[in-house]
């Protein structure tokens, strides 16, 4: 596509633009809201570094009558841990420390019971066997730094659920504990400091971890149903068969292992409690980042176009490499049943997912939120809604993809 390729004007009843080459895909985002299905949301894309589809609609607040503005902010779930690992390369490739040494090299404590030959790798890539902690923290405590101490000592006491580097599970909560505290200790400082100074900031991408107050007015209202109904649609889809939802709805319901690396730290108002002040305003590297679509867009471009985006080095390629690859796979994952891998932190999805090339990566969210990059077609992709679905991956956000991937990409 042409570098100097004008946008156009959105599709009712969206706003924002797009290339023409990327109409198909807005024609599709326009058709979510005409059959009510976003409540409000906003999509944007780079394909070779250049700002292809940048569109927003629907309610930031529906009571209210809020539109959805261009920089509106929404909680992102596990997107947040593609962002801690875009920390944690840059750290690596800084020299802060090896992927393949053991984590307690860095942090001593880390070795107690049976954990001190675990790599940083195998950690960060959900094979350490640390899927979920046995002592049980709070979520407060999580948000109140004066508790750190009362983490790290969980973290440190816990032992292996399988023998490290043999299997691999979703560190769905433990992750971000586990990347917060191991980045502290290896680098010398706070996990959101340095990717804010380092990266985001730099690059005016709009995501938070972290988010001060004076961004509140910009937050959008979170949609996401009711505990009951999550839980009914999960036991239909547990009852339907084969497919990748019955898998996950499955190991929901059934798994220990499930269980327990999605309960602790418990949420005792659901995960809608994640997008209120107190936990937006804590930088949990699991889930309570908040960003809008155009600032996640952003933050994957340089992973997208081989580190060098206008005219500076964000990424080294050397940095990058690695990430394409599957590191680690699994047929079916220990806690979310379903196949999946990672490579450094970032997620590495099933070829018929995000995208079809096996060398994109980055983390979607819970509810459907999704930052990605494909660098072997040179996108990076931002998504968030309010309206939260209640599986895992949210088939709005599929079919986005898909759209996407039957624009000409040529």
């Amino acid at each position: 596509m042409p570098s100097n390729q004008p946008l156009e004007p959105a599709p009712l009843p969206l706003q924002g633009h797009c290339a023409p080459a990327f109409a198909p895909l807005a024609q599709h985002f326009a058709r979510s809201f005409a059959q009510g299905e976003e409540i409000g949301a906003a999509l944007c894309v780079y394909h070779r570094g250049e700002l292809v589809v940048d569109l927003w609609g629907g309610w930031a607040d529906q009571a209210q009558q809020r539109p959805w503005q261009a920089d509106s902010l929404i909680v992102v779930f596990s997107v947040t841990k593609g962002l801690a690992a875009m920390a944690l390369n840059l750290a690596a490739e800084r020299g802060a420390f090896d992927w393949d040494a053991p984590v307690a090299r860095y942090w001593q404590g880390f070795a107690q019971n049976g954990k001190g030959a675990i790599t940083v790798r195998q950690l960060f890539n959900h094979r350490a066997g640390l899927a979920a902690l046995t002592t049980s923290l709070t979520l407060a405590q999580c948000c109140d730094p004066a508790q750190r101490d009362a983490v790290r000592a969980a973290l440190e006491q816990q032992a292996p659920a399988w023998t490290p580097g043999q299997d691999q599970g979703y560190h769905a909560l433990s992750f971000g504990l586990y990347a917060s505290e191991f980045f502290q200790q290896a680098v010398g400082e706070p996990l959101q400091d340095f990717l804010q100074r380092e990266y985001l900031g730099p690059l005016g991408a709009d995501v938070h971890l972290g988010t001060p107050a004076s961004e509140d007015a910009r937050i959008a209202t979170l949609y996401p149903g009711s505990d009951v109904a999550r839980v009914g649609r999960m036991v239909w889809a547990a009852l339907r068969g084969g497919s990748t939802e019955s898998k996950v709805a499955r190991s929901f319901l059934s798994g220990q292992d499930a269980k327990g690396a999605f309960s602790n730290p418990p949420s005792p108002q659901g995960f809608g409690v994640y997008n209120q002040p107190p936990v937006r305003r804590a930088a949990l590297a699991w889930a309570s980042a908040t960003a809008s679509a155009r600032g996640l867009a952003r933050a994957y471009v340089p992973w997208s176009v081989g580190g060098t985006w206008q005219g500076r080095q964000w990424v080294k390629p050397e940095t990058i490499a690695p990430l394409l690859p599957r590191q680690g796979w699994a047929e079916p994952d220990r806690v979310l049943g379903k196949p999946l891998g990672w490579s450094q932190g970032f997620l590495k999805e099933e070829g018929t997912v995000f995208s079809p090339n096996p060398e994109s990566f980055g983390h979607s969210g819970i509810g459907g939120t999704l930052g990605w990059c494909d660098p072997k077609a040179q996108l990076a992709i931002g998504y968030v809604m309010n309206r939260s679905d209640w599986r895992v991956r949210s088939p709005r956000a599929l079919a986005l993809c898909r759209a996407l991937y039957q624009c000409d990409l040529a």
